[in-house]
């Protein structure tokens, strides 16, 4: 199952002195101001966002967008901190080893989130942040000055062709990950492409399939991970993180979760809870319900709906 995270802010009020305090004493988060800068690829802001009350962490199932695990935190809080106890619940709530991917923005590039789904056996599709300033690439963990290969800040691994001048950038066909080895695999690009390079003698002789590099993972999880960033895979996995925008415009907008009015964080922690109550019986019902194609007649239920209606204790017609 592939899934995305996101975090959405919502607007509270905070109880008085008094009522604040007991609240905390629960071990309630209470409201507060929260902003969010968006900013472009060059860095630049170009948008700020600010509200006072609360922050919606969210993870959802990116085919049918049912909510599998949320937190509510402060409004200051950062995505990286609360993610995992969201992720605790949503693999709580599924069957062992059902959860493959977390599509999540870049608001969850951190070494220590990348090391946790490593350890949970979850595939990161994460958006790296933009942090070399000055560097456009670096040589990779072993080789020296004479060596042709480098990676850019995204992870990408490319080789030049030194015999051109000035040297020509080629970006390195990936051929896959080596999970015994803990590598991912690159070969020579114009071998694997077809096409006729200067450096094919000093790069490719004696060489088969053309110069291999393997690149160790644990150099730098976040620019290594199970799917590099500069593959289709990536980047049709990463599309999906969408499903859980639409679910937190959803939660926001339908049930109302973003209206500002509701005053104090255990009212607000309730009627957060009571529309995941309502959004988790909806799905349910959806699920069991008969599917229709076309035309035809009524079809019969699938394995899933079946197991549904024996546990709400409708049989299993």
């Amino acid at each position: 199952m592939n899934c995305a995270g996101d975090s959405t802010g919502l607007r509270g009020r905070r109880k008085e002195d008094g009522g604040a305090r007991e609240e905390r004493r629960d071990g309630l988060p209470q409201a507060d101001g929260g902003r969010k800068e968006y900013v472009n690829e060059r860095g630049e802001v170009e948008r700020v966002l600010e509200w006072f009350g609360y922050k919606l962490h969210l993870i959802v199932d990116v085919k049918h967008e049912v909510v599998l695990g949320y937190k509510v935190t402060s409004a200051t809080t950062h995505d990286a901190a609360a993610l995992p106890d969201v992720l605790t619940e949503a693999r709580g709530n599924l069957p062992a080893g059902r959860m493959k991917t977390l599509a999540y923005d870049r608001a969850a590039d951190d070494e220590k989130v990348h090391r946790m789904l490593k350890e949970a056996g979850v595939k990161p599709v994460i958006e790296i942040r933009n942090m070399w300033r000055e560097e456009y690439e670096r040589m990779l963990p072993g080789h020296t000055g004479m060596s042709n290969v480098v990676y850019d800040e995204a992870g990408t691994v490319y080789c030049y062709d030194k015999e051109s001048d000035p040297p020509v950038r080629h970006r390195m066909a990936y051929m896959g990950r080596e999970p015994g080895r803990g590598t991912l695999k690159y070969r020579c690009p114009a071998r694997h492409e077809g096409w006729r390079c200067p450096s094919e003698e000093r790069c490719n002789a004696g060489r088969k399939h053309g110069k291999t590099v393997r690149v160790k993972q644990e150099i730098d999880l976040r620019r290594f991970p199970p799917i590099p960033g500069a593959t289709k895979e990536f980047e049709r996995l990463y599309k999906g993180r969408t499903s859980s925008e639409r679910v937190a415009a959803r939660l926001k907008v339908f049930w109302g979760a973003d209206d500002g009015n509701v005053v104090g964080s255990r009212r607000f922690h309730s009627f957060v809870g009571v529309v995941m109550i309502a959004h988790a019986a909806f799905a349910t019902a959806l699920a069991m319900a008969p599917r229709y194609e076309g035309t035809l007649s009524k079809m019969s239920l699938g394995p899933v709906q079946k197991a549904l209606r024996k546990a709400v204790g409708m049989g299993d017609g």
